[in-house]
C-alpha cells in the first residue's frame, strides 16, 4: 500500500477544515495510508522582526527533521505549479522510487530554507492561501490523483 505523510506546522482549529480533512482521509483510505503529523507552531511576538521569524523557522526545522522521510515535497508558494494530471504523474513516479512520500506544509511564515534546499517544492497557485486550506487542497489533489490513476469518475 502507498504511504503518504503530511507534516504540518500548526493544527486545524476550525471545524469545517476538520470535517473536510476527515472526508478526504476516509476517501483516501481505500488507496493509501495517509498519516497527518501536526507539529506546534512557534509563538512569535505580535510584530515579529525578521530575526524573530528566522529563528522561529529554524526551531520548527529542527522539530520537523525526524518526520522528513522518503521523498520530501515541500508546499511552497514559490514552488513549481502542476496540473492535476501532472501532479498525479509526479505522485506515481515518486512511488516507483520511494516507499514513502512526505509533504510538508509550513506555518503562516512558511518554512526554513533548509527544508526547501534539496527537496522538491510545489505550489498550487501564485495566490496566497491559508496554510490550513492548502492542507485540505493537498488532500483533495492526492485523492484526485488516485481517482485519475484508477479511472474513477471524479476528475473532469
Amino acid at each position: 500500500m502507498y504511504k503518504i505523510n503530511i507534516v504540518c506546522v500548526g493544527t486545524l482549529k476550525e471545524n469545517f477544515y476538520k470535517l473536510a480533512e476527515a472526508e478526504f482521509l476516509k476517501r483516501l483510505s481505500r488507496f493509501c495510508e495517509v498519516n497527518v503529523i501536526e507539529r506546534a507552531e512557534n509563538l512569535l511576538p505580535k510584530n515579529p522582526s525578521e530575526k524573530d521569524i528566522t529563528l522561529s523557522l529554524e526551531r520548527e526545522y529542527v522539530d520537523l527533521l525526524p518526520y522528513l522521510k522518503g521523498k520530501v515535497v515541500v508546499m511552497d508558494s514559490g514552488g513549481k505549479g502542476y496540473s492535476s494530471v501532472e501532479f498525479k504523474e509526479l505522485l506515481f513516479e515518486t512511488f516507483n522510487n520511494f516507499d514513502m512520500l512526505t509533504f510538508v506544509i509550513g506555518s503562516s511564515y512558511g518554512l526554513s530554507k533548509k527544508i526547501k534546499q534539496g527537496n522538491s517544492c510545489i505550489s498550487f497557485s501564485k495566490m496566497t492561501f491559508p496554510h490550513n486550506l492548502i492542507r485540505i487542497m493537498l488532500e483533495e489533489q492526492i485523492y484526485r490523483a488516485f481517482t485519475i490513476q484508477n479511472n474513477i469518475t471524479y476528475h473532469k
